[in-house]
């Protein structure tokens, strides 16, 4: 059986000829390569050790499940879809409610391990039915707006939670990260997240030397005096040693929470599939289904261990763009630097110390890139606003997502926020389509990106 984890050593191993690539079959030599596989797991170090950071759970394991999701990941593509897995960001909102409501890292981990699972059954039925289920249940209107809600209704984390801990800090890291983000090039780019992190790290330690400690609130919510940055934790930690590990726990209403998230990953595999795709010159639309399901797969072994979700990254697409690498055996190379990284944990007691104030400024502009990720959808499908039988269930979705509008059916359970609002978004959608006049169904939901030649070659073979 071949699993993909034979390469063919690309022309002398060291260089690219111009204008060639080097292919997913192919390799430089093994230093480059393990060279170029360091660089992914730096591209992918800013979102996957804020996210877990975000959502209470272990960065250490993270980290070395982001390393066993990527090779899960490879082995079911067979080595054709070069791609990274790191902690999804999708589900921070999630985490923040369910904790709000009481919940526990278990609970939280619970309620995810439910969306990988289903994640993972999508993808079998796209594997047997084709992309076409998806976009008959979810066309882009319906993925954009749940997209966007899911981001947009983290902004009260930032801006009651974050970002008052050290707001002058968290100013200054918003801009440089915005700085970063725009004026920066190629690989440089990609990484902006965690050039903000270090740049965070620094000022922290500065203000800290000048102003001494810092009058607000801790990471707990209480008023205080401490340090911004505060690394004692690190000088406890060990070397070598196992992150911590446990059991998910299983409530329905966290799961209900959660379970809208589905559609964000949905969405953001189906993308990934066609930009990889178009970078390597291949046709990889019919291994969509087999994606979708080793993104499920992953997220449940991760959240069954206590770890968080995973997701492909769009900043190793980054990489592999500004180097024209798409050898798989640099994400094998990833993945090994990632179980590494997740067996130190001195390395997650720093990680673990991001200031409160950094983090304000860096998911200023993290929580809202998600949102407006809805956005893009709408304009990659070229979503009509002018219809109203798209206009009204995202309008209402979106505001009932953002603004926590909650629905009573009994003292123990009730319906709010992100599961509402996606609720809203899809049933509005579906039952305002049946009673619609003619003229405004006239044109046919589009299909997300990356899903539209895999359907065309299904109905050619039927």
């Amino acid at each position: 059986m071949d699993l993909g984890v034979r390469w063919k050593l690309h022309g002398d191993g060291r260089t690219p000829a111009p204008g060639a690539v080097v292919r997913p079959d192919e390799r430089l030599s093994w230093p480059r390569t393990f060279g170029l596989g360091a660089q992914h797991v730096v591209a992918m170090f800013g979102a996957s050790f804020v996210a877990p950071v975000l959502m209470g759970l272990d960065p250490n394991l993270a980290i070395m499940m982001s390393g066993v999701a990527t090779v899960i990941f490879l082995l079911a593509t067979r080595g054709r879809v070069p791609s990274y897995l790191g902690c999804s960001l999708s589900f921070v909102g999630v985490a923040a409610v369910i904790r709000a409501q009481g919940g526990s890292s278990a609970t939280v981990t619970g309620a995810v391990f439910v969306v990988g699972a289903a994640l993972f059954l999508v993808g079998l039925a796209v594997q047997k039915f084709g992309a076409r289920i998806i976009h008959a249940a979810m066309p882009p209107i319906v993925t954009g707006a749940v997209v966007m809600l899911i981001g947009f209704n983290l902004a009260p984390v930032t801006a009651s939670t974050y970002w008052p801990q050290d707001q002058w800090t968290a100013l200054l890291v918003m801009l440089f990260t915005g700085l970063a983000v725009v004026c920066l090039r190629g690989f440089w780019s990609r990484i902006a997240i965690f050039l903000g992190l270090i740049f965070g790290y620094g000022i922290s330690w500065v203000f800290d030397q000048v102003f001494g400690k810092i009058h607000s609130a801790d990471a707990s919510g209480k008023v205080v005096d401490h340090w911004r940055l505060d690394l004692s934790a690190v000088g406890d930690a060990d070397w070598i040693g196992l992150p911590s590990f446990h059991a998910p726990s299983f409530e329905w209403s966290a799961i209900l929470v959660a379970l809208p998230v589905v559609i964000a990953l949905i969405a953001e595999n189906a993308g990934h599939v066609k930009a990889v795709g178009e970078m390597t010159g291949d046709n990889l639309d019919d291994k969509l289904g087999t994606a979708i399901s080793a993104d499920g797969a992953a997220s449940m072994l991760s959240t069954a261990v206590g770890g968080p979700p995973n997701t492909t990254y769009s900043e190793n697409i980054g990489v592999m763009a500004a180097t024209r690498v798409y050898s798989t055996a640099a994400y094998w190379a990833a993945a090994c630097f990632a179980l590494l990284f997740g067996l130190c944990p001195k390395f997650g007691a720093v990680v673990a110390a991001i200031p409160g104030g950094v983090l304000g400024g860096i998911t200023v502009i993290l929580y809202g890139m998600i949102g407006l990720l809805g956005a893009q959808i709408w304009i990659n499908a070229k979503v009509d606003l002018r219809n109203p039988l798209n206009l009204v269930p995202a309008a209402a979705g979106i505001i009932i997502g953002v603004g926590g509008v909650s629905l009573k059916f009994t003292d123990t359970f009730q319906l709010s926020g992100i599961a509402l609002g996606t609720i809203v978004v899809i049933t509005g959608y579906h039952v305002l389509r049946a009673f619609a006049p003619a003229h405004l169904k006239s044109q046919e939901p589009l299909l997300d990106s990356g899903t539209s030649t895999y359907d065309e070659e299904n109905r050619e073979r039927g």
